[in-house]
């Protein structure tokens, strides 16, 4: 078996059981603190989150022999227990890795939490090792830790596993890290992308023509700067409007025309380092999707300004970083428009999350039976959830029904007698009331780092919301934990007055 974490005690050490946490503070790194206390101290529950832990293992990168791509395996020095908290912390205070590395230096509790002693002032951590190592945390890892930590709020509120258990479910954006996009913008980031690629695999390469690479995309970037600041004539003048249109038209054939004189140099770059200097296509993939995203871009600009034609939504993309991102409009008041992915979420009635689904171009009608039905692979004595509207469909309701003792899903438009008979209950009413409590848990992940993802990447976004997911219940955890101490406290003061 693995080591998860370290059993031998150094001089000074606290035990994590013995280490005091304020029960009074209302910041979030006691309550955070007190969850995975609590995990730690509890035999049963240590034993089945470090059986999961024990996948992952902390080592040198290694390189496939298949191919020439580096394979992040962390760095040695931090075990998984120290992973895990340090993690946890990163998404459930909403910050970055600096400020991690500060607390997981600094901070007196935290480093109790992580297995110092206060004499042990050179287990120092690196920032580049908490990345490494943090992102060894997959979703599929976190998703099953997830589980043994709702079991242990369930088992300390009383939550039997052979009592019903109610959930909500809704969704929301998690936006992705990328600006506003526009075909112009985004055609200026694969050109700039591309000839920066050029120009690092000239210099590895020992190759010529990329030399006056920063100086080819400040002549791009003004040009772009150009079309960027015109815009269509508003003038009653028929002679202006068209002046203002010919010398839109006439900015973007010259920004068109520099970026195809880019795009043929890439190409014939990209050529000559496979062909002659035997370059592997893999380590040319990068530079092969800045010329394929110049291609698209050019091509869209010359179709909406030249042709005057409207753009398909579905030929275009928001980012060449953040490639999963989307385009999500749901209507919000003050919110026109979302940039990122859709993500559902399961809230039973003690404010666990019970499951989640990253909706990768689906919307909430697609996603409700199989969010119901993972639940209930998970929990058991899942037996009643309230949805939406927007999870309405006549086959939604037919197939929740055969899987729920109760489902409340308002339904879409007019309603039959039949719908009002069922929908005018007092339960169904009262539940529909209950419902908006879910919005509380989405503000909760939104206010503890699942309002914007800052990890790259669809796999960086999945791992980034299953640890929100996980850092929401360990912090709900501990809330539940620190109320319990504080009112065994307040019993006990009694007694002895």
């Amino acid at each position: 078996m693995r080591i998860v974490h370290s059993p031998q005690m150094s001089i000074g050490q606290t035990t994590i059981g013995d280490i005091k946490i304020d029960l009074s503070s209302r910041d979030d790194i006691p309550h955070i603190l007190l969850g995975l206390k609590h995990i730690y101290t509890t035999p049963s529950i240590r034993e089945r989150v470090f059986q999961i832990l024990e996948e992952i293992v902390p080592c040198k990168d290694i390189e496939d022999e298949s191919t020439p791509v580096s394979i992040n395996k962390g760095r040695p020095g931090m075990d998984q227990w120290k992973i895990l908290v340090l993690g946890v912390l990163r998404v459930g205070l909403n910050t970055d890795y600096d400020r991690i590395q500060e607390l997981a230096n600094q901070h007196r509790t935290v480093r109790e939490m992580l297995g110092h002693g206060i004499f042990d002032e050179e287990g120092n951590y690196r920032l580049q090792t908490i990345k490494d190592n943090v992102s060894l945390l997959t979703a599929e890892i976190m998703s099953r830790i997830d589980k043994v930590v709702v079991d242990a709020g369930h088992s300390l509120l009383g939550q039997s596993t052979n009592e019903d258990l109610n959930g909500r479910c809704d969704s929301s954006v998690v936006k992705t890290d990328v600006h506003f996009p526009t075909d112009t913008n985004l055609l200026f980031d694969s050109v700039r992308k591309m000839i920066e690629t050029c120009a690092f695999l000239c210099t590895i390469y020992c190759l010529l023509g990329w030399r006056q690479s920063a100086f080819n995309i400040e002549q791009f970037k003004k040009l772009y700067r150009k079309v960027q600041r015109l815009r269509h004539s508003t003038s009653k003048n028929e002679k202006k409007r068209h002046a203002r249109t010919e010398a839109i038209r006439t900015a973007h054939e010259a920004y068109l025309a520099l970026a195809e004189f880019f795009l043929k140099r890439a190409l014939a770059t990209r050529d000559q380092l496979h062909e002659v200097h035997g370059v592997p296509l893999a380590m040319l993939a990068d530079l092969s999707s800045y010329i394929d995203d110049t291609i698209r871009q050019i091509d869209q600009i010359r179709r909406r300004v030249i042709e005057a034609e409207t753009i398909p939504h579905k030929e275009k993309v928001f980012s060449i970083f953040e490639r999963h991102t989307e385009w999500i409009s749901k209507g919000k008041a003050g919110v026109p428009v979302e940039l990122g992915i859709r993500v559902c979420i399961i809230e039973d009635i003690h404010g666990f999350i019970l499951y989640h689904k990253v909706m990768e171009n689906e919307t909430d009608d697609q996603v409700a039976v199989e969010m119901v039905t993972e639940t209930k692979k998970r929990f058991q004595n899942f037996s009643a959830c309230s949805f939406d509207k927007g999870f309405h469909s006549k086959k939604n309701q037919q197939d929740l029904a055969e899987e729920l003792s109760r489902v409340v899903m308002p339904k879409k438009g007019k309603l039959s007698e039949e719908d009002k008979l069922r929908e005018y209950s007092e339960e169904f009413i009262q539940t529909k009331r209950l419902h908006s409590a879910v919005e509380s848990a989405i503000n909760a992940l939104q206010v503890h780092g699942l309002d914007k993802c800052p990890d790259h990447g669809i796999e960086g976004f999945k791992r980034y919301v299953s640890l929100a997911v996980l850092a929401r219940n360990i912090h709900k955890l501990g809330a539940v934990k620190r109320r319990m101490e504080i009112e065994l406290g307040m019993g006990h003061d009694r007694k002895v007055a």
